[in-house]
Formats: structure tokens, C-alpha cells, sequence
């Protein structure tokens, strides 16, 4: 997780770095706007309106330190759609008071702020509906198991209905794991409901379809290859294979192109973590991959696509060998997969 931190004041700086400290498995940067001792800490020389720009389009998450209106100002002209939107959390600069302010479920704000409150001894000031109630937070779900929302509106209609305590069917494609939550234990013949799975169907009036996040992206490109010719030929591998974007959770290549601005801006623009692996790494890989003298030549590994596919995959298998055109090569590995009912209840 990409975590920018920024202070206003000297104890705001000293709070920003206890939160380092505990967040530092994470990749956590620090900033500091202020006209007194930052203790350290790199100033930010432009505005806070450029500064809090860089940060929606590069961070997975943002911890203001200070007065809460402070983020609000900041973020305001940013805000987009809560799928799209990083976490954003302020805490205030004696470090007593860990507040998620957007982004609380899909973003993972509200987990991030116990996280740091946990950390720095503060309170966590969580308000979102469902949290407050102790009810399931469906878009949380969602995220916790690696499923993709598939319509915003249907999940805010599933989240009114379960405040509300009205029946919630649940319908899965993929084997469930443990006991369903109650909230989700209506009739089938409930009004609205949870589908989990690939195809496009819809057991219960109101709908909402969560569909599986189980297979990652090998990519392999040209120097300079352009975001557009990367975005046709992964569109056409996915459709070679059968299979949406909505089932892809990660990508990954070799680590010679981890500066390739059109790969970097693919995997940004569909919200795709994306991990570089040495050649050694790639090459330590066991089983039957394609090979490539040409490709060997350059990047000293027989085929970047299918082997990084598989390297980032958690045990996947490979559903779609390489895949090439314009200058790109596409792997698409399948993960086994299941839903972990308990995973994430408290």
C-alpha cells in the first residue's frame, strides 16, 4: 500500500512519524507544510492543491495531520466516485483522534484508521452506517475477499436493506467457506440479494453481482510502448480467454520495465497493483513456459508474460499462453478460489 503522510505543524510532523513507524511495512512517504521546525521532514514546495492532485492520482492512501477541515479543503475538489477514491484519513496533530473521512469500506480508510489509532494510542472515530451498527458492510465484503463491485448503486441498496434488517439472499457460484453472516441469509425468494460469480445473472429482483478477483496479468512490451497498444492487446487477450477485467486483481513484468510510463499508466487506470521481478527471479520459476531466444537476448529471460503471470499468481495456473501483438505480450494465470466467510468479521 502507497501511503502519503503531511503535517502543518511541529507536533503534527512528530505524530506523522509515529504513524511512519507503525505503518512501516507499508510504503509510506512523509511531507510536511509548515513554516515551523518539520524535524526532518521534506518540505512541500508547491501548493497544497498540487500537492493533494499528485496524491489522489499516486496513493492508495492519505493521512492528513491536523484540523480535519484542513483534508476537507484538500480533497474536495478531487473526490470522484468511492471506487475510485484512495483512503483518506485525518489525525489530529497531538495524535488523540484517527478519523477515516472518505473511502472508509472500498478505499480501506475505516481499517486504516483503527490501524494507526491501534498504533499511536488514539481513538479511532469510525461513522460509517453499517460499522456503528455492527452490521456487514458489503463493499468492505467485497474488498476483504476479492471481489469486484460490479454496480455501485445495487450495493447501496443492498447496504440500506440490511440496516433496514430486511431480507438479503446470497447466491454463489464459488465454494463459500464457514457460516454466512445473518444479514445475508434471506429466502430465495428475498427482494434483493448477493450473487458471487462470473456469469451475468440476476437470482433476485435487486441484484447485486460481486464477481471472483482470481486471475493477474503477465505483461511483456517493447521500450516505449504506448498505454493504447498495451489497452488493445490485454482487452484482446481477456477476450481470447473468455473472461472480463473485472476477474483481474493484479499484473505483473520484469523489472527492466518497471519505468515504462504506458505499462505504469495501465495498471494505475484499472486500479491494478503491479510487481517487477528480477530475471533471476523470473528464471527460478519451474514448469513449461514458452520460449524466446529474441526475448532472451534482451531481457535474459525465455518469456517475460507467462512466467511473471505465474510468479504473482497465488498457485494460478496458466489459462492463456503468450499472447502477442504490437509490441505486447499477455499471460493470464486462474487462482483457485473461495470465500471465506469469516475472513474479516470481527
Amino acid at each position: 500500500m502507497k501511503v502519503w503522510i503531511i503535517a502543518f505543524t511541529t507536533n503534527g510532523c512528530r505524530t506523522a512519524k509515529r504513524i511512519a513507524e507503525h505503518l512501516s511495512d507499508e510504503n509510506v512517504s512523509l511531507f510536511a507544510k509548515s513554516t515551523s521546525d518539520e524535524i526532518g521532514i521534506a518540505h512541500v514546495d508547491s501548493s497544497m492543491r498540487e500537492w493533494t492532485k499528485s496524491a489522489f492520482a499516486e496513493c492508495d492512501a492519505i493521512v492528513f495531520v491536523g484540523a480535519i477541515g484542513i483534508a476537507v479543503r484538500e480533497i474536495a475538489p478531487f473526490v470522484r466516485s468511492k471506487d475510485v477514491d484512495p483512503a483518506v484519513i485525518s489525525v489530529d496533530e497531538k495524535g488523540r483522534f484517527s478519523v477515516p473521512v472518505l473511502s472508509g469500506h472500498i478505499g480501506g480508510a475505516n481499517p486504516l484508521a483503527v490501524r494507526i489509532a491501534g498504533g499511536i494510542g488514539a481513538v479511532p472515530v469510525v461513522t460509517t452506517a453499517t460499522d456503528i451498527n455492527g452490521k456487514i458492510a458489503i463493499d468492505s465484503f467485497a474488498v476483504t475477499h476479492d471481489l469486484t463491485i460490479t454496480d455501485l448503486h445495487a450495493a447501496k441498496d443492498i447496504a440500506a436493506r440490511i440496516l433496514a434488517g430486511d431480507p438479503v439472499g446470497l447466491v454463489s457460484d464459488v465454494p463459500l467457506v464457514g457460516e454466512v453472516p445473518p444479514e445475508l441469509t434471506g429466502p430465495a425468494d428475498s427482494p434483493s440479494g448477493v450473487y458471487i460469480g462470473e456469469k451475468d445473472v440476476r437470482p433476485f429482483p435487486m441484484t447485486l453481482r460481486l464477481v471472483p478477483r482470481n486471475r493477474v496479468l503477465g505483461i511483456g512490451c517493447r521500450r516505449d510502448t504506448p498505454q493504447s497498444d498495451i489497452e488493445e492487446m490485454v482487452a484482446k487477450a481477456l477476450e481470447t480467454a473468455g473472461v472480463s477485467m473485472d476477474t483481474v486483481r493484479a499484473c505483473a513484468s520484469i523489472d527492466l520495465k518497471k519505468d515504462e510510463k504506458g505499462l505504469l499508466g495501465f495498471a494505475s487506470d484499472h486500479r491494478l497493483p503491479i510487481t517487477f521481478y528480477t530475471s533471476e527471479e523470473l528464471n527460478a520459476l519451474e514448469g513449461d513456459f514458452s520460449r524466446s531466444d529474441f526475448v532472451r537476448s534482451i531481457t535474459a529471460v525465455d518469456c517475460v508474460c507467462e512466467r511473471s503471470a505465474v510468479k504473482v499468481s497465488r498457485n494460478g495456473r496458466i489459462i492463456l499462453r503468450k499472447f502477442a501483438g504490437n509490441g505486447v505480450t499477455v499471460a493470464i494465470v486462474e487462482e483457485d478460489f473461495s470465500v471465506d466467510m469469516g475472513k474479516g468479521r470481527k
